[in-house]
């Protein structure tokens, strides 16, 4: 390795001559090489690095400030040794091919971003939903910080030092955070990236209570009693006694509702402007409680939109009910009733601690429309055990056997020999 001393940005360097460092990257045109040397500067001396990647491309730039006393260098500064490990570290990249800028892809991050989205959208066919809330991410909090920048020359240093700014739940900054690896994911399949920046990017550490808020039977009775119109009220009812979500209520069609055979059959969703599939993929079928089949029948006797392939819930001239308008009633009830503020998702949340109640895990899983098991259990806390209470009064009961003797007026146990102190069985 050359050490060059330059004073002046004309000088003529001065040069002690070192060790050199030879790198072979693998499928390149030659070895990866380079030296170290120090500028001399009035606002004092530098180490710079420059080095050739197995491409051919010749690379210089400033390494850190020199340390010239003597001791430890504080902080950033370095000495010979610092910049000569620094150019190994570099070098050693290269040769492995994780050296960011390695591969020159003239594609910007926004490119990546948005082939990311094509992907998904056409490529994996994921809902109109899901790619919504993902170019929304993508165009509030990655563009402002990335869009122009070489998709190659992002690091896992510029992503943790972003991602500490910003300022949202740990769960948001994880969506963030998986985001992101998705789209260079993408980009290494699409521009021969080397590296996933993201892959060393450490996730956040989540608190989850496993609390759930519900309404009680009376409070879902007093919000379908403070709903605006009988429609509304149907929805709310249905919700909580069904399970359906938001979109699969929107969906409903009278075809779905089987009167006589008590059920109501879940065939889509709609949402995002947009009819697909239920979140899980697939049909379901969930039974239908006297309550609801009977506020479904009074809705059925209506002079118009009471056919097979007309929608239950009709908004404008029987089209689509708009989801953000349906939530905005909701919240206009719920403060008419006088109940707690919870989320019209939460009528969903009511159905699933109740049927856990009455039904075995795996059933409630069906009506619930859950892919894992794990996400219905989160309403296993809701099993009533009422012989819990029994076991724990019986191994109570059992426990009196093993009481400790009682004590004397003058202090000494039950049963104790005055002149030994220990515990007396004629006593």
């Amino acid at each position: 390795m050359e050490v060059r001393f330059l004073h002046g940005p004309l000088a003529k360097p001065r040069v002690w001559r070192g060790f050199s460092v030879s790198r072979s990257a693998a499928g390149e045109r030659g070895p990866a090489s380079g030296h170290v040397f120090r500028v001399e500067r009035k606002r004092g001396s530098g180490w710079y690095a420059k080095y050739r990647l197995g491409d051919g491309r010749q690379i210089q730039r400033k390494i850190r400030p020199a340390w010239t006393e003597r001791g430890r260098p504080p902080a950033g500064w370095f000495t010979k040794r610092g910049a000569e490990e620094w150019l190994r570290s570099v070098l050693d990249q290269a040769r492995r091919g994780t050296l960011p800028g390695m591969v020159q892809t003239g594609a910007t991050f926004a490119d990546a971003a948005a082939e990311y989205l094509r992907y998904i959208e056409h490529d994996r066919g994921r809902k109109p939903s899901t790619v919504r809330g993902y170019r929304s991410a993508i165009e509030a909090h990655l563009l402002p910080v990335f869009e122009s920048r070489a998709v190659e020359a992002v690091t896992t240093s510029d992503i943790e030092r972003w991602i500490a700014t910003v300022d949202r739940s740990p769960r948001t900054r994880n969506k963030l955070i998986v985001l992101l690896h998705g789209i260079f994911v993408r980009a290494r399949k699409v521009y021969g990236l080397r590296l996933n920046p993201v892959a060393e990017v450490e996730k956040f550490p989540q608190q989850r209570s496993g609390d759930i808020e519900v309404y009680s039977p009376e409070e879902v009775w007093a919000l379908v009693r403070a709903a605006a119109s009988e429609q509304a009220a149907a929805i709310y009812l249905t919700a909580a006694f069904t399970g359906l979500r938001r979109g699969e209520l929107i969906a409903l069609r009278w075809r779905d509702v089987d009167f006589a055979g008590s059920a109501i059959r879940v065939r889509s969703s709609f949402a995002g402007g947009a009819l697909t599939t239920p979140k899980s993929g697939k049909v379901r079928s969930v039974p239908m409680a006297p309550e609801v089949a009977s506020a479904l029948a009074k809705l059925a006797d209506r002079s118009r939109w009471a056919g097979d392939d007309d929608l239950v819930f009709v908004g404008v001239l029987g089209s689509y009910l708009d989801g953000s308008a349906l939530r905005r009633r909701y919240d206009v009830a719920v403060k008419a009733a006088g109940i707690r503020p919870l989320r019209f998702h939460d009528l969903r949340h009511t159905f699933g601690t109740r049927m856990i109640a009455k039904a075995d895990i795996r059933r409630v899983q069906e009506w619930m429309g859950h892919a894992d098991v794990q996400t219905t259990m989160k309403y296993l806390h809701y099993v009533p055990r009422p012989d819990d209470a029994a076991l724990v009064s019986r191994r109570r009961s059992r426990s009196t056997r093993f009481r400790l003797p009682a004590r004397r007026p003058d202090g000494r146990l039950a049963g104790a020999s005055r002149s030994s102190g220990v515990l007396d069985p004629s006593a």
